[in-house]
């Protein structure tokens, strides 16, 4: 049964990869358009950035600052879904694996408290750093 599963995976994986060389090729000649509308879309987007940065050093009123308040923006931004993606994982742990073993089972619980505690802080860091140095700065 084992060598079943292992034949069947690496079959998958030869006709994944046959798809993919396929796949190349074709991009490969469509790439000058895609190069010409992917170079604007990056220089729009760099563009916001940096203004939106600017926009943070100017409510900050320092560059150390306004860069910092940035940075805790995006980490406010990105850690939810990785929060969400980790408390699945965890879940899996320690309620699908772990009904047979406990010690994963524990490892599950314990994964799951200190994500959602990282979750937390990320979420409120920038708040309190925004109440700290707005008013220090008044």
């Amino acid at each position: 049964m084992k060598k079943r599963i292992a034949i069947f995976f690496i079959v998958a994986i030869l006709i994944i990869s046959c798809f993919s060389v396929v796949n190349a090729a074709e991009n490969e000649s469509k790439k000058s358009v895609v190069t010409e509308e992917g170079t604007s879309q990056l220089i729009e987007i760099k563009e916001r950035e940096l203004n939106s940065i600017e926009d943070y050093k100017k409510d900050y009123g320092s560059d150390a600052y306004g860069t910092a308040a940035y940075i805790l923006n995006k980490v406010r931004l990105y850690s939810i879904p990785l929060v969400f993606i980790g408390i699945a994982i965890s879940a899996i742990y320690q309620y699908v694996i772990g009904i047979r073993k406990l010690d994963v089972r524990d490892k599950g619980f314990s994964t799951m408290i200190a994500i959602i505690t990282i979750g937390v802080i990320c979420q409120v860091l920038p708040l309190i750093f925004a109440i700290v140095v707005k008013s220090g700065v008044s």
